[in-house]
């Protein structure tokens, strides 16, 4: 979950996010009544992104709901104050690491593509073009093999603006426009409201809330277990600064925000009709 500058140092308001999930001992092998109901995937870029939504996943999930977790990169590239590990291969691989424990205590299924952090930028435009359109392969595929109900993805803004986040937002945006799936799944961005933001300076870091037009709201407890799953994250998060955000999210009453993705209503032969 990388902010603009290097990591989530920058911004104590913003930098941290949601988090998830003990999910009980439900069976992988049978689908309940609910998991009959709805498949949700939510894709996002580094290992911890998601943390953004961890209480929302835990609490689906918790429900009984099929809940998948893409992740784009392997995160070698977050070096911060909190990593003392020097070797990029050596982070990828704690970063992985921390990422199935986290996953494990949401309880969800984890999907991670491990496409190289910063989606190949520092090597040249061929190696992004490689990477991005690798990314849209493997959703097409991912989503054509676990047939989603409901997508969740970064929007515009990225959270941070951090371009990974929008290059997998992006992504994702597109190969659900794509075509014509032979299900109907819904798009949602994950997006913090404009009016949480008191500072001017992070006004495109946030989303007007008129566009929010989905809330979730989620109970101590099961902010209490996303704590646990944000824990995970030790090369990337402080113990202090996880305790500080849940704190700030108690303050934003526990709520989750997302703009839904609004199919056309209709055809015309005119822009401004």
């Amino acid at each position: 979950m990388k902010l603009y500058t290097n990591h989530l140092s920058f911004l104590p308001l913003l930098s941290l996010l949601a988090f998830s999930v003990i999910l009980s001992s439900c069976g992988q092998t049978e689908r309940s009544s609910e998991q009959d109901q709805g498949v949700l995937m939510a894709v996002f870029a580094h290992p911890d992104d998601e943390t953004l939504i961890g209480p929302v996943l835990h609490q689906y999930a918790n429900r009984g709901y099929e809940v998948i977790l893409v992740i784009a990169t392997d995160g070698r590239l977050g070096f911060n104050e909190n990593t003392d590990i020097e070797n990029e291969d050596e982070l990828a691989a704690v970063r992985s690491g921390e990422l199935q424990c986290a996953a494990n205590i949401l309880g969800v299924e984890l999907i991670h593509l491990s496409y190289e952090d910063q989606l190949g930028m520092r090597d040249g435009h061929g190696s992004i073009i490689d990477q991005t359109r690798g990314i849209k392969q493997d959703l097409h595929r991912i989503f054509e093999e676990r047939q989603p109900d409901v997508i969740i993805t970064f929007g515009p803004d990225g959270f941070s603006n951090h371009l990974d986040h929008r290059m997998v937002g992006i992504a994702t945006k597109q190969v659900f426009l794509s075509r014509e799936w032979d299900f109907e799944p819904s798009l949602f961005f994950t997006g913090t409201p404009a009016s949480l933001l008191s500072d001017e300076e992070w006004m495109y870091m946030g989303v007007h809330d008129q566009y929010l037009t989905v809330e979730i709201e989620f109970s101590d407890d099961e902010a209490e277990v996303a704590l646990q799953s944000a824990l995970c994250h030790e090369s990337q998060f402080s113990p202090e600064f996880v305790y500080g955000w849940f704190d700030q999210l108690k303050n934003w009453n526990n709520k989750l925000y997302f703009r839904p993705f609004e199919s056309p209503a209709g055809r015309s032969n005119d822009l401004f009709k």
